[in-house]
């Protein structure tokens, strides 16, 4: 086998294949791959890539739910010396076209889901209905992404539809990986943007090199293990479960919706090992009357991550998971998937945190990070963190989009979270909270002016403001006021579903005549929080779901 080196992201595959080749590389509903069979295929589907008509592409769309076609696409792009652009097939089709456009996606690897979406995206370019037109009319920045040129690869069989297929035969097959630059771009995810359109984050070879090299010196993951998928792979937590599971031969396992019902049961049967999800499944867990003592002792390893985790959670999960440790990590997608963690402590923990939420631990090894007070300037205590070193991104695929997120200071750049935190004696951070509008929804991470403008676009309404109120069993969720023709919730929710993902969705809508105001004449967002708080009546309940998480 040729060797690759060891920054490729893909190198982590090709080590866990030398070490389980034939164990499982992934479990699904559809059944088990195992680390040759899932390779073969890559190499396959990577030769057909490079071989197709329109030439070796440099960005692959991943349009698949987690399962067989989504993993060996993503590997397959990997392999072929692209980049990989995981997308979700549940995501509406207008945000898919924007994605695909920003990203210069040039293939697609699809699933039956993909190709309905991608064919979805496609068909509303030119033939939307009038009420899809409005809405999409309604949102500054839409690419007019035309589709019916960009060749698919699917494992479908006896596929047919518009769009070129690229064939996938034995004479193309790769005989190994095409070779990676560490500058080289790996992936490329999108989080929500306040422009009302979402960024485009890549990240490169080195990032990730990086990233992974100072975890497997801070876990013992072996061959033996077997890790949770709880995440979508257009969430970059994903990232994490896969290329951590494949650097040690392990096994990964999606968990399906229906687990969650009893996931002891399914923990058991499946002999999970490492645990790893937003820590909004511990409250759908306790719902389910999963967290008796010691239900899961399987595990070895649970990890959380996405949004605050509460300490009386991270206790309760503990308990249920008596043999495993604990940890809360912490990292925007612009800093490679996560870039500080805490260990659990039950004596330590819940003394060192704010608010009742697990502090997020100390900054990766190799990064330096600062706090800015409101002035603008370093301060020791508390203040925004910014973070550089070699995980974080040169910057959004859209340059436009780096201002006011990169800092140049002390001849370095410099990534500021938007994160308020404070730095304890031992050099500890614990998080206090966002500092802008960007909010986290269920491992969301949410920009409240961008639905704000899908709301703007939504027929009947002259302008919107978002908030956010606590969910049921923690974490957070989003309520709107708006002004204009009071609107149906069922009506308001149908029409913000063709442009936001499912994630993303309000909980509740109220119609107001005008909006609050503070005595500098602003919006008054305190007393609408404040008042969204207060107010679970019925008729104001627009929507129920998430995505990206449990």
């Amino acid at each position: 086998m040729t060797e690759i080196p060891a920054h490729a992201l893909h190198a982590r595959f090709l080590r866990g294949l030398a070490a389980s080749p034939r164990r499982p590389a992934f479990r699904a509903d559809a059944g088990a791959v195992t680390y040759e069979a899932l390779h073969e295929r890559a190499l396959a589907w990577a030769g057909a890539l490079l071989a197709a008509p329109a030439g070796p592409p440099r960005a692959v769309g991943v349009l698949a739910e987690k399962g067989s076609t989504s993993y060996a696409g993503l590997l397959a792009t990997l392999y072929a010396g692209a980049a990989a652009v995981p997308l979700a097939p549940d995501f509406p089709p207008v945000r898919t076209r924007r994605m695909l456009a920003a990203a210069g996606v040039s293939a697609v690897i699809a699933d039956g889901a993909g190709l309905a979406a991608l064919e979805a995206a496609g068909l509303e370019t030119a033939d939307a209905r009038a009420a899809d037109r409005e809405a999409v009319d309604g949102l500054a920045g839409v690419e007019a992404a035309h589709l019916d040129d960009v060749p698919v690869l699917t494992g479908e069989p006896g596929t047919t539809g518009r769009f070129p297929l690229i064939p996938v035969r034995a004479r193309d097959a790769l005989s190994a990986p095409r070779p990676v630059a560490p500058g080289d771009l790996a992936y490329m995810l999108f989080t929500s943007g306040s422009t009302g359109r979402p960024k485009g984050v890549p990240i490169t070879h080195s990032s990730t090199h990086h990233y992974f090299s100072l975890l497997d010196a801070r876990y013992d993951f072996g061959p033996e293990d077997v890790f949770s998928q709880t995440f979508g792979l257009n969430f970059d937590c994903a990232m994490f479960d896969l290329f951590c599971a494949w650097g040690a031969g392990a096994s990964v396992h999606t968990v399906p919706v229906r687990a969650y019902t009893d996931l002891p049961a399914f923990v058991a049967e499946r002999g999970m090992s490492v645990w790893f999800s937003t820590p909004s499944a511990v409250a759908l867990v306790r719902r389910m009357g999963g967290l008796a003592p010691a239900a899961m002792p399987s595990l070895r390893w649970s990890l959380f991550a996405g949004e605050a985790l509460r300490c009386a959670d991270a206790a309760d999960w503990q308990g249920a998971a008596s043999r495993s440790t604990v940890e809360n990590l912490y990292g925007p997608t612009e800093l490679t998937v996560t870039v500080t963690g805490h260990r659990w402590s039950p004596q330590r923990s819940p003394a060192l945190g704010v608010n009742g939420q697990v502090p997020i631990g100390t900054v990766h090894e190799g990064h330096d990070h600062l706090l800015l007070g409101p002035d603008g300037a370093p301060t020791e205590t508390e203040g925004e963190l910014c973070v550089t070193g070699p995980q974080m991104t040169a910057g959004y695929l859209d340059p436009a989009d780096d201002e006011g997120r990169f800092l140049r200071y002390g001849g370095r750049t410099w990534y500021r979270t938007g994160d308020r935190v404070r730095r304890l004696a031992d050099g500890e951070l614990v998080y206090l909270g966002r500092l802008d509008a960007q909010v986290q929804i269920q491992g969301w991470r949410v920009e409240l002016a961008e639905v704000d403008d899908a709301v703007r676009s939504c027929a009947g309404v002259e302008d919107a403001v978002t908030v956010t109120r606590p969910a049921g069993g923690g974490g957070l969720e989003l309520v709107v006021f708006y002004t204009g023709v009071p609107v149906s919730p069922v009506v308001l929710a149908g029409q913000l579903r063709r442009v936001l993902p499912e994630g993303m969705l309000p909980r509740a809508f109220r119609h107001v005549e005008s909006f609050p105001l503070n005595a500098n004449r602003k919006i008054d967002r305190s007393l609408l929080t404040a008042t969204a708080g207060t107010s679970r009546t019925s008729g104001t309940s627009g929507t129920s779901g998430t995505s990206g998480g449990p």
